[in-house]
């Protein structure tokens, strides 16, 4: 049989990207273990991908030369789609402030009740995605973050096409979308009415402040900030865009990890059950490397998107050095590098003692995930509480033609 390569040599070079993609979302492992060894940098005429550790590393971290450039007509001027500029540092560090790290061990805690609630009141029967792993994250963002009188359907709407558009419907993606204006025209309107409802929001909150009322979460403490005038350009418009990321970070993410982390797991009996030893532990954080690590065999996004800024070379010196030309889109396939020898030993073994060293699974760089800590405790806090269950069965996980999990049947007894 054919190598990968050997196929993609032989395939008209304007038909590769679609036999590449394929490979990278139904033959991970094997398509990227033949790139790190043959031709680490692979190109294409729509995109360029990095296969190895060093190469990812380097893409993500040189954001001179490897922009967030496609996330700007999805975002505005909001500092993600941003490098390094006075709004990309003052933002993203008030809202590592606001997200205090001390909180962590009481948001696990919240997750674990909330959680263990949604399981108890489904008596044996549910829609995972809709009735837990997207519901956790949205009780989360009303309850922790501060979205008081909100409705959950609608934000898990403002959620979705938001994260839909910005990281799944890019220009590179045209050809597997079957109508990317529509996504675009569905992130305009759930904008607009976001919006509308988190002005509605900051003012009540401003009102609140002004009363005196002292601030208990996100929301009021954002208000709270930009009153004092202490933060320069940090404004109402300001805290009510911050505001916003913190549901679109939230709730597509969070589900699409638990889904992978557990229908994987459901899928290797044997660490299935290592797994839910671990769940019955009397140390909850037992279960955290096999969440881990499952997300290393099924991350929710194998690869993050760049663009180069300027003409450059990957992997200087190597023997797959190549030319890269400004505008190229680069993919720096994570998924790929951490499975690299080079940089984690033994990786195609499942080892949950692994730790988080050399590990892409909320980025790196510049553009790290802001909710990497709360994220670190809330998947693997909500995989446990799936694992205590007694006799779970599962069926196969529909993603109704799309990239995200959409519905997910689970039974149980007792």
């Amino acid at each position: 049989m054919a190598t990968y390569l050997e196929r993609f040599d032989a395939t008209p070079e304007a038909a590769r990207w679609t036999l590449v993609r394929g490979w990278i979302f139904n033959e991970p492992l094997p398509f990227f273990k033949e790139l790190r060894r043959h031709r680490p940098i692979l190109v294409m005429p729509e995109l360029t991908i990095a296969a190895r550790f060093d190469d990812c590393t380097d893409i993500l971290r040189r954001y001179d030369l490897f922009s967030a450039a496609l996330y700007k007509p999805k975002q505005g001027s909001y500092w993600m789609a941003q490098e390094d500029t006075a709004i990309h540092w003052r933002e993203k560090s008030v809202m590592k402030a606001i997200l205090d790290f001390e909180d962590v061990p009481a948001i696990r805690t919240w997750v674990a009740q909330k959680t263990a609630a949604l399981l108890a009141e489904a008596n044996g029967s549910i829609d995972a995605v809709a009735g837990l792993t997207r519901a956790v994250p949205l009780a989360l963002t009303q309850e922790w973050f501060g979205y008081v009188h909100s409705d959950a359907a609608a934000m898990r709407e403002w959620s979705y096409w938001s994260q839909l558009d910005a990281f799944w419907n890019q220009p590179f993606d045209a050809p597997f979308v079957t109508d990317p204006a529509a996504i675009v025209a569905n992130r305009e309107r759930v904008g607009n009415e976001m919006g509308a409802y988190l002005v509605g929001l900051v003012t009540a909150r401003e009102a609140d402040a002004a009363a005196g009322i002292p601030p208990t979460d996100a929301v009021s403490r954002l208000v709270a900030l930009s009153r004092t005038g202490a933060i320069k350009d940090f404004g109402m418009l300001k805290v009510v865009e911050n505001v916003g990321g913190l549901l679109i970070g939230a709730v597509e993410t969070t589900s699409h990890c638990v889904v992978n982390v557990l229908d994987w797991l459901t899928r290797h009996p044997d660490i299935l059950a290592n797994a839910r030893a671990a769940a019955f532990s009397d140390d909850p954080t037992a279960i955290d490397g096999y969440a881990n690590e499952a997300l290393r065999f099924v991350p929710a996004f194998p690869y993050f998107f760049r663009t180069c800024e300027q003409d450059t070379v990957l992997g200087p010196g190597s023997p797959h050095e190549t030319k890269i030309a400004k505008g190229t889109t680069v993919l720096a396939m994570t998924h790929s590098a951490m499975f690299d020898p080079r940089a984690l030993p033994n990786p195609d073994v499942f080892d949950p003692t692994r730790g988080p060293g050399n590990q892409f699974l909320f980025g790196t760089g510049m553009h790290e995930c802001l909710g990497r800590a709360i994220g670190s405790v809330m998947i693997p806090e909500m995989v446990r509480q799936a694992l205590l269950l007694p006799g779970l069965q599962v069926a196969a996980v529909d993603y109704k033609n799309g990239p995200v999990p959409e519905t997910w049947s689970w039974t149980w007894t007792g």
